[in-house]
């Protein structure tokens, strides 16, 4: 039997009637757009996250190159984010006519160096003493898999240089820092309703989540071709409102989104107490503080890529899917050659991409296919160490 990555058609079975009656009504109402199921989850999700207001637009990478203009990035503008993450964190900041500056990771967590990222501000705002002003205006922390960024001393340093802080929750509705929601800490924080991800839309569809009222009222302008009423226009803005059919699903999953975090937390343990006696395989880390939501359960494989995408070819042979976030860093795509960056200068990103390797993980996951995971895995490593 096949063990796939996810597995929506078996939360949809769980769900059915559920998710049934609430299309219906919204057929039945006929009102698709901007309609009282997008105002209604608006809403809940404010209160989910801890934000006073949430607005809905058409996918996660929307909300974030709105929650970039929004917060008044500018061409010119340089962003500073990760570079192991997906392009949508970058190819946003490009599309607001801004420059992306990647600054490396924690090993640990996947998630923003703050000590190399306070070195790089150090950096940036000296040389602009002697020079220039720093171009410098915003930062993207990247909450990857779930695992919640270390947000106080990138908060600090957003207050000491005057940087707007737009958090990429797309991993990590859900995971908290020191007892607060992600997306709650910085200026904005930008959710992403993808199928796959851990409260998934049956389409695309996306949501920025503020404290500020003057972020949340350009957002809505922006996200509606720039106005606040039909045909009158103030700033140039986008056609990226969040569908009310896809609204209304994801009010009936949002009721089920903290009994299924449960659910993956209880499989990352159950996974992590297999793995824990294979000297081969890293476990993903949960730092102090931190509640990790596991959108993905990743492991590190301490050989080399080599031996990683051959374990997964062998894991593919045996109908375990698996799934590798990212085989390559940001600084490293064609797409941003021009930037100047070159192999060595974020070690810690180039050696993740060789070295990460996700596995199998949503609420539906027996017991049973996480032993049988875990046990090809084993055997694998068991079988290459006798090769050697």
């Amino acid at each position: 039997m096949r063990i796939p990555l996810t597995d929506l058609k078996a939360q949809y079975n769980s769900l059915k009637d559920e998710i049934d009656a609430a299309i219906r009504n919204v057929i039945d109402g006929t009102q698709f757009i901007l309609g009282p199921e997008v105002t209604s989850f608006e809403a809940e999700m404010a209160a989910y996250c801890q934000t006073r207001f949430a607005v809905g637009v058409a996918s996660g990478t929307d909300a974030l190159q709105l929650a970039l203009l929004a917060c008044g990035v500018k061409p010119g503008d340089e962003v500073i984010t990760t570079s192991f993450t997906f392009i949508a964190t970058t190819e946003t900041i490009i599309q607001c006519g801004a420059v992306p500056v990647f600054v490396d990771i924690d090993p640990r967590t996947y998630n923003t160096d703050t000590q190399k990222l306070k070195e790089l501000l150090e950096k940036k705002f000296s040389q602009s003493q002697s020079e220039s002003k720093s171009r410098v205006t915003a930062i993207i922390p990247v909450h990857l898999y779930g695992h919640p960024v270390d947000m106080d001393p990138i908060l600090e340093m957003a207050k000491k240089y005057n940087l707007s802080v737009i958090e990429d929750c797309a991993q990590a509705l859900g995971a908290g820092y020191k007892g607060r929601k992600v997306g709650s800490f910085g200026d904005a924080g930008c959710l992403s309703f993808f199928p796959s991800k851990v409260l998934g839309a049956y389409g695309d569809g996306g949501m920025v989540v503020t404290n500020s009222q003057e972020i949340a009222d350009k957002l809505r302008m922006l996200r509606n071709h720039g106005g606040r009423e039909k045909y009158y226009h103030l700033i140039s803005g986008f056609n990226s409102r969040l569908d009310e059919l896809q609204a209304a699903i994801l009010r009936v999953k949002l009721r089920h989104l903290d009994g299924w975090i449960d659910q993956r937390r209880q499989k990352a343990m159950l996974y992590s107490h297999f793995f824990d006696r294979i000297d081969e395989v890293g476990l993903p880390y949960v730092s102090p503080g931190s509640y990790h939501i596991f959108n993905y359960y990743t492991i590190r494989l301490k050989s080399s890529k080599f031996y990683r995408d051959k374990l997964q070819k062998h894991l593919s042979d045996q109908r375990i899917a698996t799934a590798i976030y990212y085989p390559l860093s940001l600084h490293l795509q064609d797409v941003y050659r021009n930037l100047g960056y070159r192999i060595g200068d974020l070690p810690e990103s180039e050696q993740a991409q060789d070295e990460v390797l996700s596995l199998p993980m949503y609420p539906e996951l027996s017991d049973d296919h996480i032993a049988r995971i875990a046990r090809t895995i084993s055997d694998f490593c068991k079988t290459q160490a006798r090769v050697q």
